[in-house]
C-alpha cells in the first residue's frame, strides 16, 4: 500500500494493485480497476516513483543496472 494525500489534506493508504490508471487533468487523477476516480494531490511523478519505490521494496521491480561492453 502506499500513501497518498486527498485535496482537503486527508492521508490514505491505497492498495497499487487497484490502480488502472494515473492522468494530470491538470490535477492528479486515479483511475481504479472498478471505475472508481481519486484526486490527489501528489503530482503524477510523485505517485509513479512511490508506486515504483513499493514495488522495489516487496521485491516486485529490481534495479536497472547498465552495463558498457568492451569493444
Amino acid at each position: 500500500m502506499i500513501e497518498l494525500t486527498k485535496l482537503n489534506g486527508d492521508t490514505f493508504l491505497l492498495n497499487v494493485s487497484f490502480i488502472e490508471q494515473v492522468e494530470a487533468l491538470p490535477d492528479t487523477t486515479l483511475t481504479l480497476h472498478n471505475g472508481k476516480k481519486m484526486v490527489v494531490k501528489e503530482d503524477v511523478k510523485e505517485v509513479k516513483q512511490t508506486v515504483n519505490a513499493f514495488f522495489r521494496r516487496i521485491g516486485l521491480m529490481g534495479i536497472a543496472i547498465r552495463y558498457e561492453e568492451d569493444k
